[in-house]
């Protein structure tokens, strides 16, 4: 699953408009029926029961230069839209087709006399607050690059990004996705030259009970989530901000970069960003889980409750969790 990063600044009236009327909005397939392919609006009422999906679509371009890069990507990578110098919406591509009359319905054309008909469905979308000095960090990129026409990140860097957003695929079938090739993955293994696993292990299992040595008084404590008082053993110490991009100085910071959180669901909803802290210390449910009924329960259940562990030295590794990792709603 790659990363295709979408340039679409919603400064410029016209992306606003668009962003507005198929994102913010989802469109209705019955609404486009007489315009819809029969095997493509089935295919999408099969994906999107509810009858609608937020949608997006990439012009040919001069001389069809971004004709070749469409065909690149496919069902279950993820689309990053960026604009003002920041990436601001996330979405898992669910279904790609090709559609002049409908995208010109939707969207009209551009000064070149062109539509957006290179059309894509987007499912488990989320809004997002990343800077593109971040993004330009964490790839290595040079100082002045920006994200300009629409570009797709090899499996290196679509990897890091993925793993830094804690980007999952939607639970919308993407059935169209390429099969994973083991063999692929099993050479890539062999090839990583990194630290060693058992090496990698230990430190962290070193850290870890440093950690909860400094946040557990006793053999019992407290969940800082859902305030359950667990046995150790239930308990770990969940970093607030993800583990890897704090800096020698906040791993070390143990009064504020790690909160108790219990291994019974908690310490799983808040990593994979289905639930957050709000400023303040409340925790906040994503609206995306709303996407399994089973899950949905289980943030409910947490939703709005205080959070004991918030503090001012706490709030800004919550902050960071919150902008980078939380499943947010889409933008309006």
């Amino acid at each position: 699953m790659r990363i295709v990063l979408q340039p679409a600044a919603r400064s410029d009236k016209d992306v606003n408009r668009h962003y507005l009327d198929t994102i913010a909005s989802p469109v209705s397939f019955a609404d486009h029926a007489d315009l819809l392919a029969p095997d493509v609006r089935a295919r999408l009422e099969e994906l999107f029961p509810d009858g609608s999906a937020r949608m997006w679509g990439v012009v040919p371009g001069k001389r069809d230069v971004n004709v070749s890069k469409v065909r690149k990507f496919s069902a279950g990578d993820f689309a990053l839209f960026s604009g003002d110098k920041k990436i601001y919406f996330a979405g898992t591509v669910a279904l790609m087709w090709r559609d002049e009359k409908l995208a010109e319905r939707l969207w009209g054309r551009n000064h070149n006399d062109q539509t957006w008909e290179y059309m894509y469905a987007l499912s488990g979308t989320q809004g997002l607050d990343i800077t593109v000095e971040e993004i330009r960090e964490l790839l290595d990129w040079k100082p002045n690059r920006n994200i300009q026409g629409i570009y797709i990140l090899d499996t290196d860097d679509s990897d890091t990004l993925r793993t830094y957003l804690t980007l999952e695929p939607s639970t919308a079938d993407t059935s169209g996705a390429p099969a994973p090739d083991p063999q692929s993955d099993a050479a890539a293994a062999c090839g990583f030259d990194g630290e060693l696993e058992r090496t990698a292990l230990r430190a962290y299992r070193g850290e870890q009970a440093a950690l909860k040595r400094h946040l557990l008084p006793g053999p019992t404590g407290e969940c800082a989530l859902c305030g359950r008082v667990l046995p150790a053993t239930f308990l770990v110490a969940a970093h607030i901000k993800k583990r890897a991009v704090c800096t020698d100085e906040e791993k070390r910071d143990f009064a504020n970069i790690a909160m108790l959180a219990c291994s019974l669901g908690c310490d799983s909803l808040y990593e994979r960003g289905y639930v957050t802290v709000t400023d303040g210390g409340v925790i906040e449910a994503s609206p995306l889980a709303q996407d399994a009924p089973a899950l949905q329960e289980l943030v409910e259940q947490l939703a709005g409750r205080a959070v004991p562990w918030w503090s001012e030295g706490r709030e800004p590794h919550f902050r960071w969790h919150r902008a980078h990792t939380f499943k947010a709603g889409t933008p309006a």
